[in-house]
């Protein structure tokens, strides 16, 4: 099949929930295998129920998917499906989230779930090239002393983390409650990265930054309702890791065509495209790049640059990055002539 230069072209993705990539078909096969209940009986009547008015609907039916994961085989297949499918669509590097407390509380062996993960990127690399890593995931509407038990709980793994992140439902879980596990985080050595601006506030964009000091930002769509603060984005050049298709399926715009991507481009800031939980949204990291860039009319050097800004905002060194600069550079000279 073609390629467009876009598709074909070396990329970053840096924002994908690992549970989230998880296929109807192999959910339905680690329900049998574990021997998990789930009301669904096919993979047709599970993605019938893809149908979101907002992040909390979505929430609670990623959730009940994420029971099917038990073993740290369950992980290690999760997380190498995932990476042969980002191979596909010419993914070089990524930094996928997980959660073990999603996990852990069902008596799921914290080991388990970090174990299987890393095994699968360490075979990724070997098999594909795919640098990259985990992101560790904090459900942000659960308690700070939950969080630190999930932060102390990794310490075992503290050199193959690559970040600390927080997800889950924005709505009344502040940034600035999770303060003091950033700082552990921070001693730790990882990054550090938050969703903020989804369907929160743009002053929960402004808490990650200046209580959490993150590095980037996940989603921060939302920062357009502040200029002040999209002027400060722009010219500190904090990534923001936006993903067009999920934004569009649970209604942070109404529609694609109203993203606002591109005024955020425009605007200067250093926007990235990635996938987010892409079988839930409708497609992986190449659809997010073609559908948005359809949709909103981006230029053949505005999605240059997005995809120059994905290995500028990506969690590597500097001699790696610059590799992929020019490999980029390279690639899309080439699909051009």
């Amino acid at each position: 099949m073609h390629q467009s230069p876009v598709e074909a072209a070396p990329k970053a993705e840096l924002h994908i929930h690992l549970e989230g990539s998880l296929e109807p078909d192999m959910l339905l096969a680690l329900a049998q295998r574990n021997g998990v209940s789930i009301p669904y009986s096919n993979a047709d009547e599970l993605r019938a129920a893809y149908d979101f008015a907002n992040l909390q609907e979505f929430l609670e039916l990623y959730w009940a998917g994420q029971s099917v994961l038990r073993t740290e085989r369950d992980f290690y297949d999760l997380a190498h499906a995932y990476l042969a499918r980002a191979h596909r669509d010419n993914v070089v590097h990524a930094e996928a989230y997980i959660l073990p407390q999603g996990h852990t509380p069902r008596g799921v062996p914290f080991a388990a779930v970090l174990d299987g993960a890393l095994a699968a990127f360490e075979d990724a690399r070997h098999a594909f090239g795919i640098t990259g890593g985990l992101i560790l995931g904090l459900n942000r509407h659960e308690s700070e002393a939950d969080a630190l038990a999930v932060v102390d709980s990794a310490r075992p793994w503290r050199d193959r983390i690559l970040a600390l992140g927080l997800e889950g439902p924005e709505k009344g879980n502040p940034p600035s409650k999770f303060t003091r596990i950033y700082d552990v985080a921070r001693d730790l050595g990882w990054h550090l990265t938050a969703h903020a601006g989804e369907e929160g506030p743009p002053e929960y964009i402004i808490e990650a930054l200046d209580v959490l000091r993150v590095e980037r930002i996940d989603h921060g769509v939302r920062c357009e309702q502040d200029p002040a603060l999209v002027r400060r984005l722009a010219e500190a050049q904090v990534p923001l890791t936006v993903c067009p298709l999920s934004n569009a399926m649970l209604k942070v715009f109404p529609r694609l065509e109203d993203h606002n991507l591109r005024r955020l481009l425009q605007a200067g800031l250093c926007v990235t495209v990635n996938s987010d939980d892409p079988p839930y949204f409708g497609g992986y990291v190449n659809a997010n790049y073609t559908k948005a860039s359809a949709a909103l009319g981006l230029t053949v050097d505005e999605q240059y640059q997005i995809l120059r800004n994905g290995f500028v905002a990506a969690f590597i060194h500097d001699d790696l990055r610059s590799r992929y600069l020019r490999e980029l550079e390279s690639a899309w000279s080439a699909s051009r002539q």
